[in-house]
């Protein structure tokens, strides 16, 4: 595709790009995996904290929905789609790696802690080029996993509380108490510091990567 024919084709509603895909115009798939890139980064590195691994997840992600597109059922949007199949991909890496685990709410603090303690340094570090932007990123990154996701899926990627509950399978109540929590532990110094397009800015270069690694695997199917 052009580059011309790209910038025409970044108009057409998702819907429409879907039907044409399944009508055999396999390479407009590369324009939802643009319109989608870095929503599914940022929340692939608040589960994962690992840049590689998420974009390998990202492409997994991406593939694994082409091949099922045909059951697409439009109940929801094909964002909201794709990322519970990012999730899903990102949680079986995480317990994989034996970095899942379960925890209560009385042992949040004991694990900000340990996370505190650790210091080990992660591809987050060096996204940003500010000190400000550094503090910030590791005070999200200390945060138990299940509060982070829900932070940089309200807070930076602005999902509403509908497709945050449908995403992650909670209840309203549940996504509300853990961007509370989340918020909770930020540090109140930060709060009205950052903006959130600087947060895990998924620079374009990395978004074209994808892009090409994801069409040549669907080319190959």
């Amino acid at each position: 595709m052009g580059k011309r024919e790209t910038l025409v084709a970044a108009t057409i509603p998702d819907q429409e790009i879907i039907l044409r895909v399944l009508e055999g115009e396999k390479d407009l798939y590369a324009v939802l995996v643009r319109r989608n890139n870095q929503r599914l980064y940022r929340i692939g590195m608040s589960i994962l904290d690992d840049e590689e691994e998420v974009e390998e997840m990202m492409q997994t992600a991406f593939v694994k929905a082409y091949e099922h597109l045909h059951t697409f059922a439009y109940k929801s949007a094909f964002s909201t789609w794709l990322t519970r199949i990012l999730i899903n991909e990102c949680l079986l890496r995480a317990k994989k790696r034996k970095l899942a685990c379960a925890m209560s709410d009385e042992n949040v603090d004991r694990e900000v802690n340990l996370r505190s303690a650790e210091h080990i340094p992660t591809p987050l570090t060096k996204l940003l080029s500010s000190e400000l932007h550094v503090v910030l990123e590791e005070a999200i990154r200390q945060l138990p996993e299940k509060y982070r996701t829900v932070f940089v899926m309200r807070e930076i990627e602005e999902m509403n509380v509908a497709e945050t509950m449908l995403c992650l399978d909670l209840t309203e109540a549940n996504v509300k108490v853990r961007l509370n929590r989340a918020k909770a532990l930020l540090r109140k110094s930060l709060s009205h510091l950052y903006k959130k397009e600087d947060i895990l800015h998924f620079h374009l270069s990395k978004c074209d990567r994808i892009t090409e690694n994801v069409m040549k695997r669907i080319a190959s199917l």
